[in-house]
């Protein structure tokens, strides 16, 4: 058992000054069967303490529901911590931002439009205490003075950023405590005086998100809080990159200038992020300020751990920084070595028009969100019986429809490009949707708008109606092989919507990195593990594959592929191929 607390000018650890030295690691980006060693890797650069997230959505993808298996097992990933000898925080939002999907707000919370997002609003608030009663049974047996690891946990996040309800920040401390959470609480904002101040409240203890000029934002954090340690709880050594733009890097060499102006001042840290991981499956977020941008797979951030677990040369630099201050372990993970490159080629294709599966009657084209379970990837079909050429005109995509007539592909329209309609040769036949969520918006206002076709779609100034729509459940589409064997290669380029299939065969379990430049845009399975998307306008290139989720042998891959590709063959690289650079 130890006392955890906040004094006048430092954390106290029973009584002592304590300075926090933590670095992001977000279990649910990470193959659970790798926190160990990502968590012992941390330890090694020096750090004292392990901050991760909470996704409310990852948990709860239905209301009632709280999963904590698998990769989502909360309670061994702080068990580890603490095995390690680290201590950890824990910031369970309820939004979390973090460039994940809808911020980690769960879809079904917001299909009734009347419910007051992150404020003081009734159906709202009662959802979010059912969470956080969830997450707080976890996470209460784990506080320090109960002998566990966990030292802080944040109450919302970055929440002056979005507004400034203090009855909301009340109600969920007020909970927080109820719950029984006794560690000290925190807020976090940017470091301004208009944020910071809206959000938090009395009681709670304020730090600041920031990557630079250190000295400068720390003492607009000294003005707004006099009392206390100052702590710098995302201090961005990197960033994210999207689709469509180049990979974000930042300077190994004013990264640790920044870390070590912050330790200079005795001010606490969290690297965010220490280590990325992958936005494995469909939970990448995006960003839209007036331009719709959804988030890669890849979440390496240029963090000194990279996607794959191995040291940086940030990784490195900041060790020695920390050094100056503290004592660091006598041992580094070793550097990374190249992984193998085997390649296969694949077969079978089946087009996913054709697949078999349920179709659902509606009278009006829905939006995904009146859909149950709410869909990332859906067919919708209808019969056309005009006469000449047209134009078809959609209310709005979100965020990206490609349109069939007869099976013939006529075109794709994407939300980032604020297209909205499409020429017809023909205004007769089988019209087919093909309609995608490229990711929830993670950030501002526009956090839990709804997906899919939104204000039908017109023809001849008419809407159209008598719709079927096919939700595609991507966590069955590769049982759609399941006791085939291996048929006739895919010769030659293939046009999607297809599924293809090949056997990956390596002499042990290790990582991988698929190589996607030759394909076009969709969706990668290993032994049934979707590892995420891929889409050749870059910058991402390849796809991490953890090793625990490789065979040695041969190994299953199943490939969505949505729009063309040219060569059916799958390859791999010996390291990440993340993009070219703004420099």
């Amino acid at each position: 058992m130890a006392e955890f607390a906040i004094g006048d000018a430092d954390f106290l650890l029973d009584g002592r000054p304590f300075r926090i030295l933590s670095g992001a690691l977000h279990y649910f980006r990470v193959h659970p069967d790798l926190w160990a060693d990502r968590i012992d890797k941390a330890r090694r650069m020096g750090l004292n303490t392990v901050e991760t997230y909470v996704p409310w959505n990852a948990h709860a993808p239905e209301r009632g529901t709280f999963d904590l298996d698998g990769g989502l097992d909360l309670d061994r990933f702080l068990r580890l911590v603490a095995e390690a000898g680290m201590h950890a925080i824990v910031r369970p939002g309820p939004y979390i931002c973090a460039e994940w999907d809808n911020g980690g707000l769960p879809t079904w919370l917001l299909r009734d439009p009347d419910v007051g997002v992150r404020a003081y609003e009734p159906r709202y608030l009662d959802a979010v205490r059912e969470y956080l009663d969830q997450v707080y049974r976890v996470v209460v047996p784990h506080q320090v003075d109960r002998g566990g690891p966990v030292l802080l946990v944040q109450i919302e996040n970055e929440y002056g950023a979005y507004g400034s309800d203090q009855r909301y920040l009340a109600e969920l401390t007020r909970h927080t405590r109820a719950a029984g959470i006794t560690v000290p609480l925190t807020t976090v904002d940017q470091p301004l005086d208009d944020m910071l101040a809206a959000g938090s409240i009395d009681g709670l203890h304020r730090t600041a998100s920031f990557g630079s000029r250190a000295a400068e934002r720390l003492a607009v954090l000294r003005a707004q809080q006099p009392t206390g340690p100052l702590m710098c709880s995302e201090f961005w050594c990197g960033w994210f990159d999207h689709w469509g733009a180049h990979h974000h890097t930042t300077s190994v060499e004013e990264s640790a200038a920044e870390l070590d102006a912050l330790l200079a001042a005795g001010a606490s840290v969290n690297i965010y992020m220490f280590h990325g991981g992958t936005n494995f499956g469909l939970t990448n977020g995006a960003n839209d300020k007036g331009t719709y941008q959804p988030i890669v797979t890849s979440y390496d951030y240029d963090a000194p751990l990279d996607e794959a677990g191995n040291p940086t040369a940030k990784y490195h630099a900041f060790r020695d920084v920390i050094a100056r201050y503290h004592k660091v372990p006598d041992s580094v993970p070793p550097p990374a070595r190249p992984l193998p490159t085997p390649s296969t080629s694949l077969h079978e294709p089946i087009s996913l028009l054709e697949t078999p599966g349920a179709w659902e009657t509606h009278d009006q084209l829905p939006a995904f969100d009146d859909l149950a379970p709410i869909p990332q990837l859906a067919l919708a079909r209808t019969r056309i019986d005009g006469e000449g050429p047209g134009v078809l005109v959609f209310g709005e995509i979100r965020d990206r429809v490609t349109v069939f007539l007869d099976g013939v592909r006529l075109g794709t329209l994407l939300r980032e490009h604020h297209d909205q309609a499409i020429a017809l040769p023909l205004t007769a036949g089988e019209l087919t949707l093909l309609i995608e969520d490229l990711g929830r918006v993670d950030y501002g206002p526009r956090i839990g708008e709804p997906k899919g076709v939104i204000g039908g779609v017109h023809l001849h100034g008419r809407m159209l109606t008598d719709w079927e729509v096919r939700p595609i459940d991507t966590a069955t589409l590769p049982d759609r092989y399941r006791g085939t064997t291996d048929g006739a290669e895919a010769n030659g380029p293939l046009a999607g919507p297809v599924l293809v299939r090949g056997r990956l065969t390596v002499t042990e379990s290790t990582d991988l990195f698929l190589d996607t430049a030759v394909w076009g845009k969709g969706l990668v399975w290993i032994n049934g593990f979707l590892l995420g998307r891929y889409w050749r306008r870059g910058p991402q290139r390849t796809l991490y594959v953890p090793a625990p989720v490789v065979r040695a042998g041969a190994n299953d891959v199943v490939v969505l592929e949505l729009d063309t590709m040219p060569d059916p063959v799958v390859r791999c690289a010996p390291h990440a191929l993340l993009g070219h650079t703004e420099a």
